[in-house]
């Protein structure tokens, strides 16, 4: 059996964990075997397919114009305004004539070597579950919404596509150098909460973060409170995030083809002996190394955020 520190190169078989690896203890459901996989998606009811269609109607009200060309024609290309939750047998045969990918049905938030095993082998592992109406505005565990409306779409196209597989097969290596948090750091600000200058001055989003909430589909690509600066991953992957608020900076790219050099091309094993265990940036931070598109005000931060009902401006 392979193991992390000499991973196999062909990713078919899942890795097992060696004990000096730090990640997330996360308890297993016994319904599902070691590849964390449900039986069968969840079969909807009514109600739930109107939350879905009821999340949609909003998210199509604020992205035209916001959010990134490749994304929109990935709506269209999946035809994902046909009703209800997407049936992901369905989803895969249509992702799976344009890039080869699939979606599959996971319970929950699912290990990191799991996760980084699945996206590997060109399958997006989403959440089995829909939020609420009670939960309808915000819900911290990513459910089918999040994940196949914000993620889905943008693996129609090619090379964004291929930038998730290689992130799935890097994240082995992060895993032997206990680096977990700066490969996430990496995820958070550019699958999650990344955008993308597709011409002079128009910057729209394409991180699922992003583009399955109504509030920071706006605020990301307008707002003067956050930076918007030009991805470094270097910068990123020592850069810190906050998980349950807005995000006070952005990294933007100009292309998902610059995207996947700078990730791909880069010497990962040289990075990661360079880094410390926590983060050198906070999240505010502007360094003399950044191309700043916009030097935020920072106002929406220094006034509190979401607890003190600071106005996302």
């Amino acid at each position: 059996m392979a193991t992390l520190a000499e991973p196999e190169q062909d990713f078919t078989r899942l890795p097992e964990m060696p004990e000096d690896v730090f990640t997330a203890p996360l308890k297993k459901p016994d319904h599902v075997g070691d590849d964390w996989l449900e039986p069968k998606q969840t079969e909807y009811s009514s109600e739930d397919d109107a939350i879905w269609n009821d999340l949609f109607a909003r998210q199509m009200d604020m992205l035209p114009g916001r959010a990134a060309s490749s994304f929109m024609a990935g709506l269209q290309k999946l035809n994902l305004n046909r009703g209800g939750v997407p049936e992901f047998g369905k989803l895969s045969e249509d992702l799976g004539a344009l890039t080869g990918w699939s979606v599959v049905p996971v319970p929950m938030l699912i290990p990191d070597h799991v996760f980084f095993w699945h996206l590997a082998n060109r399958r997006f592992p989403a959440g089995n579950f829909i939020r609420t109406r009670e939960t309808f505005d915000y819900i911290q565990e990513p459910d089918v919404f999040h994940d196949v409306f914000g993620h889905v779409p943008m693996l129609t196209d090619p090379v964004y596509a291929d930038y998730m597989q290689e992130y799935g097969k890097a994240g082995w290596k992060a895993m032997r150098y206990n680096r977990l948090k700066a490969l996430g750091s990496l995820y958070w600000y550019t699958v999650e909460f990344g955008l993308i200058e597709e011409k002079p001055g128009d910057i729209r989003a394409y991180g699922a973060g992003i583009l399955s909430g109504p509030t920071e589909a706006v605020y990301s690509v307008e707002a003067e409170s956050p930076n918007r600066i030009m991805l470094n991953v270097d910068r990123v992957m020592r850069t810190d995030y906050v998980i349950s608020d807005l995000q006070p900076t952005y990294f933007v790219i100009p292309s998902f083809e610059d995207l996947y050099r700078q990730t791909v091309e880069r010497d990962f094993d040289k990075l990661y002996k360079s880094l410390g265990a926590g983060f050198t940036y906070a999240n505010t931070a502007v360094i003399d190394v950044d191309y700043v598109v916009n030097r935020g005000t920072l106002e929406y931060t220094l006034r509190g955020g979401r607890g003190s009902g600071a106005k996302p401006v």
